[in-house]
This record gives C-alpha cells, structure tokens and sequence, in this order.
C-alpha cells in the first residue's frame, strides 16, 4: 500500500508541475503534499511493524522476564 501512496504522490506532482492554470496547479499541488505526508506515515509505519513484537507476552513469560530468564519460544 505504501507504494501505491508513493506512486501517487510523485504523479501528483508531476501533474501539478505539468499544469497551466494556476487553479488545476494549485489543486495538485494540495494533493501531492497531502500524498507525501500519507507516503510518510505509511513507510513510517512499516519500519515500525517489521520490528515490533507479533504478539504479547502472558503473565508467566512476563513473569520469566522480570526473572532474567527468557521467555518461552513457542510455534
């Protein structure tokens, strides 16, 4: 999906750049700064996903933790 908002925004832009009226211009513009920050947050959001935990501890691994131990792996 990032991709999609990636692809978006630089068309917009070239749209907007590629323009004659001030108004059509103005328009593309508005979208392709609206884009890059949805192009922003959408990678920013896959960086933090790719590093997160996929799911939470229970209370015994949670329990181990504040042990020094590690937690159990599981399948």
């Amino acid at each position: 999906m990032r991709w999609l908002w990636l692809t978006g925004t630089v068309l917009s832009f070239v749209l907007c750049f590629t323009r004659h009226s001030g108004g059509a211009m103005g328009i593309w513009l508005l979208v392709g700064l609206i884009g890059l920050l949805g192009t922003g947050l959408a990678f920013a959001q896959a960086r933090i996903a790719s590093s997160a935990r996929g799911e939470s501890l229970s209370t015994y691994d949670l329990q181990r933790l504040r042990e020094g131990k590690p937690p159990l792996e599981r399948d």
